[in-house]
């Protein structure tokens, strides 16, 4: 079950002015379920995306980065679940193409204004004439409240859909961002095996689309890790229809951008810390703050080092305060200097480790106490600079190994 994680609230998923979305069951992988979604933009919509690290990306990550490539602008979106289309070739290619193509001509516009994206198994044949068969009905569903709809079209191990709104003033405008992600192993830093689309009415300047994108990412989705694999389809959209009627956002850096920067990152980061609660057999969700590095890289090194680390993520599932694993983690993050008598520890308010040492009044029940909680934060302060960092992530239990056992079953 999720740690924490409450069903999508409809009544917060805001109709985005310009954007409709329709989902229907295509029968890609398997019968009686939502797999096959598209996104209609009206002309004139802001886009652009991020897009997995993994050198072994799939088919669609590509074809979404050459049709963004050519400064069209992007009309519609076309996303399967089931099959990921990766680990196919140039006949994943192809295939994804054709569904560019085939969605294209039933909206009369340009293939290459079509960003395709598929999750789900990897190293099999991509559906094509299924996908093809469901577009009409797709389109025929295509409504601007299908937020939640949306959300559960693009699940593959997700116990629960992952969707959050939220509405604020831009230059003075009522300005509204819905956003839906899935995501539940395969999940760690550079994106993970996740999908995430949010879309906003505000007005933004094509220009800067691409900043915006990047700083969502970088302050969301790129702080969590499940399992610290990074998958092959990993993409995260951003769109704004440009309906709002708010001033046109040509900079960031300026009140308006600052201002829908904020709202943003507020959906982006539910979004993505719902992926670490719906981590695949998780039955606890992790802070890792660490402070006083001397810049946020190292400080990164530190956190990620503890996230990922198979040894700290089973001793959480089991509430054993087996702490020096999360030492022996921040010594090998990989700062060359570290000064390990300069390293303090807690756990929620308990204080493990003060000069690199067991904290003389730390009890094994107190950090036992915390460790049984579903929600835990771990501190960790370096004793080194001014920078800060967060990283969420999950436990590992028996659950995800069994969940990934019985996979492609």
């Amino acid at each position: 079950m999720p740690v924490n994680l409450p069903l999508p609230d409809i009544s917060t998923l805001y109709p985005i002015a310009g954007v409709r979305i329709g989902v229907v069951e295509a029968g890609i992988r398997k019968a009686n379920r939502k797999d096959l979604t598209v996104v209609l933009m009206d002309e004139g919509a802001s886009v652009s995306g991020v897009f997995t690290s993994n050198r072994f990306c799939a088919a669609p990550v590509q074809l979404c980065r050459e049709h963004l490539a050519t400064g069209q602008v992007m009309r519609a979106m076309v996303i399967n679940t089931g099959n990921a289309n990766a680990g196919t070739g140039a006949d994943g290619l192809n295939r994804a193409r054709s569904t560019c193509i085939a969605l294209a001509k039933r909206l009369g516009i340009d293939a290459t204004q079509v960003l395709p994206f598929s999750t789900g198994v990897i190293m099999e044949t991509l559906p094509v004439d299924r996908i093809e068969a469901g577009l009409d009905a797709a389109i025929a569903d295509a409504s601007a409240s299908n937020w939640l709809k949306a959300a559960e079209g693009i699940m593959t191990t997700d116990t629960q859909p992952k969707a959050f709104g939220v509405q604020g003033m831009v230059g003075g405008k009522l300005v509204s961002v819905s956003g839906i992600s899935k995501g539940a192993g395969m999940i760690r830093p550079n994106m993970a095996t996740m999908l995430g689309f949010i879309a906003t009415d505000a007005c933004v300047d094509q220009a800067v689309m691409k900043q915006l994108s990047l700083e969502l990412a970088e302050g969301s989705f790129n702080r969590v890790t499940v399992d610290g694999d990074t998958s092959t389809n990993d993409s995260l959209v951003v769109i704004a229809s440009n309906k709002a009627g708010n001033p046109v956002i040509d900079s960031l850096s300026s009140t308006d951008g600052q201002a829908l920067k904020v709202l943003m990152l507020e959906v982006a980061r539910k979004l993505a810390q719902a992926i670490v609660r719906d981590g695949e057999g998780a039955t606890k969700f992790i802070s890792v703050v660490v402070q006083g590095g001397r810049n946020a890289e190292e400080c990164r090194k530190v956190a990620y080092a503890i996230a990922h680390s198979p040894l700290v993520k089973t001793a959480f599932y089991a509430s054993d305060p087996n702490l020096g694993r999360i030492l022996a983690a921040v010594g090998y993050a990989g700062i060359d200097d570290l000064d390990q008598t300069g390293i303090e520890l807690f756990l929620d308010d308990v204080h493990v480790a003060t000069k690199g040492g067991r904290n003389p009044s730390y009890r094994e029940e107190d950090g036992q106490r915390v460790m049984k909680q579903a929600e835990i934060t771990v501190r960790v302060m370096l004793g080194r600079g001014p920078a800060e960092e967060t990283v969420w992530t999950c436990d590992f239990s028996h659950e995800y190994v069994t969940i990934n056992a019985d996979y492609r079953s």
